[in-house]
């Protein structure tokens, strides 16, 4: 059934009292009937003892008839003689009550034979009115609860038709509307209250899912942004290896295919950059052991002097922790890279088991762009790469449960210095 909420305690109300009324009615009259025949038979009784007091006051029969009829009460008076004073004798019927009692005093009493006899069709009326009276009063109740339910229910549901109201309006893309219930101490007040909390919680996360929509609208562009370097690059060393045919000469060649090379590794280390990304963002899976971080950092250390020889790395300490050594390489490296696309000359890597310190003599950062150094695809001034490589780096130690950041360098020298903190193994955040 579509019914509203109105209507449905409006029928339920009516429905409770069709149950109760009729119960009522019923207990009720059953009460009225048993009290009215115990008043009868008090009655009968009360007049049967009333007519022995007198007959020891020996007064006279026809006296003694008259004190003891009541309304709705004859008495019939036979003496032992056989005389009969007061009413004549009724039949016996089922609206006939009648109560016999021998006078026990009296000259002329003594021994006489006393008939009370009272007629219960007045009882059969009063009933039947108080049963028409029941009847007429419950329809009139019903009538009256259904339409004070039809005017009460507008009031008291009021809050639910301002609430139904302001989801419309937020429906229909108004936004910043509220409840605000005086009282929410009360079953209303409460929801009102809890649907204002949800209103706050859902506009917040809309606001949210707007910003990430406008960040990555603005990553996606600066991705294809930074995408079509390379692929311009490769298109028009292509273009001019077809243009020149058979006719380019032995070097012209080879500084074309040079081209294509770097141009198209350039473009792959993007796209594997910005898989990266997207694999942190979903959760990124960590396989955990036990990694020397000592060892590590002279693995990076050999890499630099083949690519770089005139790159110093100086490390110091030692320290062993529970990460994943693949994951803690990547970072390493893209901190060497990152130092080393900046200008910088010389590195010193600090090892604790607090996890990494990486020093360098370049340019360093300022303050203001502290953090917005590891957003994607951001530059710094001396940067040479695509910007990917230091918000790779802090995805990855925020997925072991620490964090990257940078600050001036502690023995006060120029340069930067790159803090990765990794927690200890029963901090450490495993993957679901």
């Amino acid at each position: 059934m579509n019914l509203s909420l109105r209507a449905r305690v409006t029928l339920t109300a009516i429905a409770v009292l069709l149950v109760v009324l009729p119960v009522t009615g019923l207990t009720v009259k059953a009460v009225f009937d048993a009290q009215a025949e115990r008043s009868l038979d008090s009655l009968l009784t009360g007049r049967a003892q009333l007519a022995q007091q007198l007959a020891r006051q020996n007064v006279v029969p026809g006296n003694l008839v008259r004190r003891v009829e009541a309304n709705g009460v004859r008495v019939t008076l036979t003496l032992r003689n056989g005389r009969q004073f007061g009413a004549p004798p009724a039949d016996p019927g089922g609206t006939v009550r009648q109560v016999r009692a021998t006078l026990q005093a009296g000259q002329q009493t003594k021994g006489a034979e006393l008939l009370l006899t009272a007629d219960t069709a007045l009882l059969a009326d009063a009933s039947a009115r108080l049963r028409t009276v029941l009847l007429l009063s419950g329809l009139a109740a019903i009538l009256i609860t259904a339409l004070a339910l039809a005017i009460g229910m507008r009031f008291a549901l009021a809050p639910l038709d301002a609430m139904t109201g302001l989801a419309r309006s937020i429906a229909a893309g108004r936004r910043g509307g509220r409840l605000q219930p005086e009282r929410a101490d009360t079953e209303l007040g409460r929801t009102a209250a809890a649907f204002d909390e949800m209103l706050d919680a859902l506009e917040g996360a809309e606001g949210t899912a707007r910003r990430s929509e406008d960040r990555m609208r603005e990553f996606v562009a600066d991705a294809a942004h930074e995408l079509r370097t390379p692929v311009a690059g490769l298109q028009t060393a292509a273009e001019t290896l077809i243009q020149l045919g058979p006719d380019a000469t032995t070097g012209q060649r080879e500084e074309l295919e040079l081209l294509l090379v770097r141009e198209s590794r350039r473009a792959g280390t993007l796209v594997a950059d910005l898989l990266e990304l997207s694999r942190i963002d979903a959760g990124l899976q960590l396989h955990l052991s036990q990694v020397d971080l000592r060892h590590l950092a002279e693995a990076q250390a050999a890499r630099l002097r083949v690519v770089a020889p005139e790159f110093a790395v100086e490390i110091r300490g030692t320290a062993t922790v529970t990460a994943d050594p693949e994951r803690l390489t990547q970072v390493l490296a893209n901190l060497l890279d990152n130092a080393r696309q900046a200008g910088a000359h010389r590195v010193r890597i600090t090892v604790s088991p607090a996890g990494l310190l990486v020093e360098d003599d370049g340019p360093g950062v300022p303050p203001p762009a502290r953090e917005r150094i590891f957003d994607r695809l951001v530059h710094g001034p001396h940067s040479k790469g695509a910007g990917l490589g230091l918000a790779i780096a802090r995805g990855v130690a925020r997925a072991h449960g620490g964090d990257l950041t940078v600050t001036d360098r502690p023995d006060g020298h120029p340069g930067a210095a790159f803090h990765l903190d990794l927690p200890t193994t029963a901090g450490l955040r495993r993957p679901e």
